[in-house]
């Protein structure tokens, strides 16, 4: 098959590449970094080098594949994120109806269900609504809050020896490997079910309180808590560190949509399988290597 996977050599894009390259595939990887064509030539792949916004560029590339694994960039601009990932997905969608591919597995999220009340989410909300009225078979891959998420309070841990958020410690989260959402979305991309399709992608159901202990433990720090801040201070902390100040409340909201539950729900209440091979204790292992 001839496959086209957006995003790059990410941390989704790399290992799902790999994969189908390993398993014959005829493989084109989207970037938008020029520097990144040698990288993706080595693995095997053909290199697109382009804007996923830019619907004609798409159409281009997505002229004659079989299938496309679509990931839309986050964060596209530190001002008008939301109208700028729809626009984005817009783009992917025009060139996806033109070029007439058969088999298209989106990377979507947990909350994606939401119009509201998911930060960030929403675009995927919008974008899974512009794939709806595609003429092709979909399957939107729902992953859970990624594990590489915890990265970010590196910084905490060793400035003030906390992990936190503005939702509570005995909240529970769907979470994720990025290799585990590879490996999924080579699954999809093998098989072409009728229709539209929903496929969540989880590899744990921890709480913060959890997620505290194992990391903590891992890096010798036993007694690691997880401390729940305010919306107001969420915010903050983040605006201080220099995060966009859009961008900041986007992940206020998404803080909150977990902290009320709202995020989290559809796949919790629907008892759906846990997929993913990657539990925390295994993502601890390497949250200690890079800490």
């Amino acid at each position: 098959m001839k496959i086209i996977v957006s995003g790059s050599l990410g941390n989704i894009g790399k290992p799902l590449a790999e994969k189908l390259i390993n398993a014959g595939h005829d493989v084109t990887v989207i970037s938008s970094d020029l520097n990144k064509k040698a990288a993706i030539e080595n693995l095997g792949a053909k290199a697109a080098i382009g804007s996923v916004s830019d619907s004609t560029f798409l159409t281009e590339t997505f002229n004659g594949a079989d299938a496309l694994f679509a990931m839309t960039p986050p964060n596209l601009g530190g001002q008008n994120v939301i109208a700028n990932t729809t626009e984005a997905g817009r783009a992917f969608a025009k060139a996806i109806a033109a070029a007439s591919i058969k088999r298209v597995v989106m990377l979507s999220s947990i909350g994606a269900d939401l119009p509201t009340g998911n930060g960030p989410i929403a675009g995927l909300y919008h974008i899974e609504k512009l794939y709806n009225e595609l003429n092709t078979s979909v399957t939107f891959l729902r992953a859970g809050y990624f594990f590489n998420n915890f990265y970010n309070d590196v910084l905490m841990i060793k400035g003030v020896g906390i992990m936190g958020g503005n939702f509570p410690s005995d909240a529970k989260i769907p979470l994720v490997h990025p290799v585990d959402i590879a490996q999924a979305a080579a699954e999809e991309l093998a098989e072409t079910p009728s229709g539209k399709n929903i496929r969540y992608i989880i590899s744990d159901v921890r709480t913060p309180g959890d997620i505290a202990k194992v990391l903590g433990t891992a890096i010798d720090k036993l007694d690691l808590p997880w401390v729940e801040f305010t919306d107001e201070q969420s915010l903050q902390g983040m605006t201080q560190a220099g995060i966009p100040e859009e961008i900041a409340k986007l992940y206020t909201e998404m803080g909150t949509g977990l902290r009320n539950g709202k995020i989290a729900e559809d796949f919790l209440k629907s008892n759906l399988s846990v997929d993913g091979k990657t539990k925390l204790e295994d993502f601890a292992k390497e949250f200690a290597l890079k800490f």
